[in-house]
C-alpha cells in the first residue's frame, strides 16, 4: 500500500491532472491520494488572521479545506472516489479503486493530533500511512528539488529546515514501518514504473529523480 500526498500547490498546473490519471491508472484499489489544502486553506489562514479565532478552530477549517481540494480532485478526474473512514477506505480498496481520503472525520477523532499551523497535510500523510500499515510514503511536491541534484537520498531534518515539510512531520515518521520519498511535481513519469511495480526494494526505488528520506 502506497499513500501518496498531491500537494495543494499543484492546483492550476498541468502536472496535476496527469498525476491524478495516472495513479487512477495504477492504483488497483494500493494507493490512497492525500489532498493538501491549496487555495481553501490559503482562505482559512486569511480568515483567521482577520477574526483571530483559535488555531484549534482554524485546523478544523483546514481539515476542512482538504477534504474540498478532495472534493475538487474528483471533479478533475472522475475516476476517483473518495473515502473517510478506515472502512471506507477498506471498502474502496476491495474494489479496486482509486482513493481519495477525506480526513476530517479520522483526524478530529484522535485527539492525540495537535490542533496547530505546524501540523499539514504533510504529517497528515505520514498518520495515515501508520494508521492504515501502508509501506510507503510519496510526497509530491511543487517546490524544486534542485539543491538535492544528483542525490538519490535525503535526510529528514534537511527537508524540515528547508521547509519542504511541517516542522511536526519529523515526528510522525520517527520509528514508523513505512519508507519515505520526495519528488517533484513534474516527475510523474518516473514514479509510474515505481507504483507500478509496488514489490521493489528500497535500493531500486530511490533514484536521482525520487528522493529517499533517511530518517
Amino acid at each position: 500500500m502506497w499513500v501518496v500526498k498531491l500537494g495543494g500547490s499543484l492546483l492550476g498546473s498541468p502536472e496535476l491532472s496527469r498525476w491524478l490519471e495516472m495513479l487512477v491508472k495504477i492504483s488497483d484499489g494500493k494507493v490512497i491520494i492525500v489532498p493538501g489544502g491549496s487555495v481553501f486553506a490559503d482562505a482559512v489562514r486569511v480568515a483567521q488572521q482577520r477574526s483571530g479565532v483559535s488555531d484549534a478552530l482554524a485546523h478544523h477549517l483546514a481539515l476542512l479545506a482538504m477534504d474540498q481540494f478532495g472534493l475538487l480532485l474528483t471533479g478533475i478526474n472522475p475516476g476517483l472516489v473518495t473515502a473517510s473512514s478506515e472502512l471506507e477506505l477498506a471498502e474502496r480498496g476491495w474494489q479496486h479503486r482509486a482513493i481519495v481520503w477525506l480526513p476530517s472525520k479520522m483526524v478530529l477523532a484522535d485527539d492525540a493530533i495537535a490542533k496547530n499551523w505546524q501540523v499539514t497535510s504533510d504529517s497528515l500523510s505520514a498518520w495515515l500511512a501508520h494508521k492504515i500499515g501502508a509501506e510507503r510514503l510519496l510526497l509530491v511536491k511543487s517546490k524544486p528539488l534542485s539543491d538535492y541534484a544528483n542525490s538519490t537520498s535525503v535526510l529528514l531534518q534537511t527537508l524540515v529546515q528547508d521547509a519542504l515539510v511541517d516542522v511536526a512531520f519529523s515526528d510522525y515518521c520517527l520509528e514508523q514501518r513505512f519508507q519515505t520519498y520526495v519528488v517533484h511535481k513534474t516527475n510523474y513519469a518516473a514514479v509510474e514504473p515505481i507504483l507500478s511495480k509496488r514489490r521493489m526494494d528500497d535500493a531500486s526505488v530511490a533514484s536521482e529523480h525520487v528522493l529517499l528520506v533517511d530518517y
